[in-house]
């Protein structure tokens, strides 16, 4: 069976209804008699709530209702914590409404709901809420240092505390030729997708049946919870995910508030109720990432060799933890990236702060290890005076070591076994490439014209495709169109397109004549979710599975209408044939209806599926199997598979403003098998971008109070298409033995390393250590003097690197 569609660049399916304005996003639900809901959130990082005065609220001509959390009955309870872990001590979980005391600038205190959303917007500013205000812990150095308390009742704002342990690392770390300390620090950052999130619910009160168009990487974990919250039978609800403008985990099932109150009000109001996040909303109301604290011990030998590694963190989780503390669990785990650290210790707490919750975002604490391990060897290279590439290559686990334990716990509370790898490979494309060898040079004469270039290079390894489980169910109709539908959901990573080449391969059938749904309970109840780079592993093998459970059942009935044997059998475009003998061949679309037999003919081919037609050699299909050519499977893998790869960059540092540009990027990248190119391209040229951000632009800026002070697109800095450089994109291909087909993931992949990377070069650039991402203008003048390498800078630049 030749692979035609898998491995081929080819368009995606969805873009033509996506470019052409024909998407159905959340906000396009447009049901009759839809009301509107907004919500009064509290303007204080920490306070007491002491009353809510609604009387003005209530005489707004078009109100609906206004809810407050003592108005939630069973409702007005903790949301549910959806990741729990023993470690997690001391875990908390917001109201749906605040019922006594804010923890976080944004926190919903009412829902309003109104004829449209202008009515409810001006109802909710005449909500009067009084509060007293209370010690804050506005940032994650004052949570550590013990203001606030945010949650009276947890000590030291400690949620949690966890540790890894490898080897001897204590002892090792003693006995090492050279050690080394760094304090190393990333920002809290957050996700910025086009769309914001969105819930519109409808309650069909004849059918008994609620329907949620919900803006969510799970609609079935949406609907099992809702389930539970609001006490539906599973059967009278379903959730879908229309088109998704953009997840990147901040739309992971967390349980928002307005998930919840949004269904619930359509129940008590007997009306579709809409609510759509406005830009401010989601700045303050939809969950940030990234922030940790790190100190770091590292012992290693002459050559530059690891002995022992141990981490020390504090890890941001804002005012409660409704994702667990999977974050600060793959910072630990992941932080080895691609290397051997036979003794190894990570020390993670937790921390609550007055800040919105965390949760997943694109690389979900792999950013931060990468950065923390790759400034680590970088730091080892500058202490020995070795080349930073040798070092890396002198510590990367070697391709016959595989499969490696790690001898840590991962996020799926597994064993950390990589299953395979090139890594030297990787990075040795990635240096060629940018012209690593004669790049000394370069910055020679660049720094005899005054300019200072500088080179940085990094490696990762992307945990991909971990389970429990998501399935596929693929259907040939009488048209010959292939249906397939699986319950995850799509953001943009182009689901539609690589299902279709997977089954269109298994089937012998065009890409382009398979239609897939996703997203939609009512279509496929069974999923887990699209995060985690998990979707082309995990989702790709339950369509292989299934579309080859489907061949199988062709070619037997085929067989039987041909009289031939099903090992003589081919399906190419469309029509089974024997091999050998292409004129004795039968369309796959007949094949389908002959897989059916009828009691009613309704074509001049169904006529031949009848039961009653004279020689007809159709028969039912045995007992307790299922008529027509379909089949539904699950993948389920053992552990996650894991991608790798290396990323160079050469920056230019203006030594007058700090501006630093990217004069090129280079990311190799390891993901297996690939099914489309092109896509595997799409996605780590757009994590790449989004970690350029990370690494120079993106930062949520809490100051003391707890107030956000860069809540808008006027201030919080992303990087536009001029702060893009041309991402020069190659790959190594290193099959996984744990699926047929030989895949990893990718989704993640080009987020991890460019702050890791951009700090480096800058540092190779001005001569000075680089200990924090996003690195602003101000941060990089200051570093300009502190290396001194292009003498006294003018008064102005100086006083630039003071503020």
């Amino acid at each position: 069976m030749a692979n035609r569609w898998i491995g081929s660049p080819v368009a995606r399916l969805e873009d033509d209804r996506l470019l052409r304005g024909r998407g159905r996003f959340v906000d396009d639900i447009d049901l009759p008699g839809t009301v509107h809901a907004a919500f009064v959130r509290s303007p204080y990082g920490h306070a007491r709530i002491t009353d809510i005065d609604v009387s003005e609220a209530l005489e707004i001509d078009g109100l609906v209702a206004i809810y407050l959390a003592e108005d939630l009955g069973n409702l007005n309870a903790p949301l549910p914590l959806t990741i729990p872990n023993p470690a997690l001590t001391q875990p908390r979980t917001q109201m749906p409404l605040a019922a006594d005391v804010v923890r976080f600038v944004g926190e919903p205190v009412a829902m309003v709901v109104a004829r449209n959303r202008y009515v409810a917007e001006d109802a909710a500013a005449k909500v009067q809420v009084s509060y007293e205000q209370l010690p804050v812990a506005g940032t994650l150095e004052r949570a550590v240092a013990g203001a606030g308390p945010v949650h009276e009742d947890v000590p030291d704002n400690v949620a949690a505390r966890m540790v890894q342990h490898v080897g001897d690392p204590e002892g090792q770390l003693a006995q090492a030729p050279h050690r080394l300390e760094l304090k190393l620090r990333i920002e809290r950052s957050a996700a910025t997708p086009m769309e914001g999130r969105g819930v519109v619910a409808n309650l069909d009160r004849a059918r008994g049946h609620l329907t949620v168009y919900c803006s969510t990487q799970s609609p079935s974990t949406i609907k099992a919870g809702l389930s539970v919250l609001l006490g539906l039978a599973e059967h009278s609800l379903d959730v879908i995910a229309p088109d998704i403008g953009g997840g990147f985990g901040v739309k992971l099932p967390v349980f928002y508030p307005e998930e919840v109150l949004v269904p619930f009000a359509a129940m008590q109001l007997n009306a579709p109720v809409k609510w759509i996040e406005d830009r401010r909303e989601h700045f303050v109301g939809s969950n940030h990432e990234r922030g940790q604290l790190h100190d770091v011990e590292v012992g290693f030998d002459d050559e530059g060799r690891v002995l022992a590694l141990i981490d020390r963190f504090a890890h941001d989780s804002g005012a409660y933890c409704p994702y667990g503390v999977i974050v600060p669990l793959v910072t630990s785990a992941r932080l080895l990236g691609p290397y051997k650290v036979p003794n190894y210790r990570s020390e993670a707490t937790v921390v609550y702060t007055n800040a919105l919750p965390v949760s997943p975002y694109r690389g979900a604490g792999m950013p931060q290890g990468a950065f923390v391990m790759e400034r680590t060897i970088d730091a080892i290279a500058r202490e020995l005076g070795l080349d930073p590439a040798d070092v890396r290559s002198l510590n990367f686990i070697a391709p016959e070591e595989f499969p490696y334990n790690q001898q840590v716990i991962d996020e799926d509370g597994t064993e950390m076994i990589y299953d395979s790898g090139q890594y030297e490979a990787g990075m040795r494309l990635a240096l060629e490439t940018i012209d690593y060898a004669d790049f000394a040079r370069e910055r020679a004469e660049a720094r005899a014209e005054g300019r200072l270039l500088g080179i940085g290079i990094g490696c990762y390894v992307e945990g991909t495709g971990s389970g429990p489980y998501e399935g596929v169910r693929v259907h040939i109709e009488p048209t010959g169109k292939v249906s397939v539908a699986t319950g995850t959901s799509a953001q943009g990573q182009g689901h539609e397109t690589f299902i279709a080449q997977i089954v269109g391969d298994r089937l012998g059938v065009n890409y382009e004549d398979v239609v897939v749904t996703t997203g939609d309970t009512s279509r496929f109840k069974w999923a887990t979710g699209t995060f985690a780079s998990r979707i082309g592993v995990v989702v790709g093998g339950a369509a292989a599975m299934a579309a080859e459970a489907v061949r199988e059942k062709a070619l037997a009935v085929a067989a039987h209408a041909l009289e031939a044997s099903p090992e003589d059998l081919d399906i190419v475009d469309g029509i089974v044939a024997v091999r050998g003998a292409p004129e004795r061949s039968i369309p796959l679309r007949q094949v389908a209806i002959l897989a059916n037999p009828l009691r009613y003919a309704f074509s001049a081919e169904a006529v031949a599926a009848t039961q009653f037609v004279g020689g007809s050699k159709e028969q039912p299909p045995p007992m307790g199997e299922s008529p027509g050519l379909e089949s539904t499977r699950f993948h389920t893998p053992p552990h996650a598979t894991f991608a790798s790869g290396a990323h160079a960059a050469i920056v230019e540092v203006d030594p007058d403003t700090g501006v630093v540009r990217i004069v090129r990027y280079v990311a190799i990248h390891d993901c297996g098998k690939m099914v489309n190119p092109a896509i595997v391209e799409g996605q780590v040229r757009g994590g790449v971008a989004q970690g350029i951000g990370g690494a120079l632009y993106e930062r949520m800026h809490y100051d003391e109070s707890g107030q956000l002070l860069n809540a808008s697109f006027m201030d919080f800095l992303m990087p536009y298409a001029s702060e893009i450089p041309y991402i020069e994109v190659a790959h190594v291909e290193t099959p996984s033995p744990l699926n047929e087909l030989g895949m990893k993931g990718a989704g993640e992949a080009g987020a991890l390393l460019p702050p890791a990377v951009i700090a480096a070069a800058v540092e190779d650039a001005v001569g000075a250590p680089v200990t924090h991402a996003p690195l602003t203008p101000g941060d990089v003048l200051a570093l300009v003097q502190r290396g001194g390498l292009l003498g006294p800078r003018s008064g102005a630049a100086v006083a630039g690197a003071a503020q």
